[in-house]
C-alpha cells in the first residue's frame, strides 16, 4: 500500500500541471470556472492522499520517539 501512495503523490504532481484549462472559459455549476473547479479536485484528492500516507506509510516507532524526546527532564543532569 506504500507503494500505491507513492504512486498517487507522482500521479498528483503530474496532473497539477494543468495547462490544459489556461484558455478554457466554461463554468462549471453555473458559476465556477472549470480550471478553479480542476483545482479544488486536485485538492481533494491531495487531501485523500495524505491523509492515506499518514496511515500505510508513516514510519514505525516514529511516535514513540516523539514522546521520549518531550518528556520533562528530571533535573539531575543540570549540575
Amino acid at each position: 500500500m506504500k507503494n500505491v501512495v507513492w504512486g498517487l503523490v507522482i500521479l498528483l504532481i503530474i496532473l497539477h500541471q494543468d495547462f490544459w484549462f489556461w484558455t478554457d472559459k466554461r463554468i462549471v455549476l453555473d458559476f465556477i470556472p472549470i480550471g478553479l473547479f480542476y483545482h479544488a479536485l486536485i485538492s481533494i484528492a491531495a487531501g485523500v492522499t495524505w491523509y492515506l500516507a499518514t496511515i500505510y506509510a508513516w514510519p514505525e516507532g516514529l511516535d514513540d520517539l516523539t514522546a521520549e524526546q518531550q518528556q520533562p527532564a528530571t533535573g539531575e543532569d543540570d549540575k
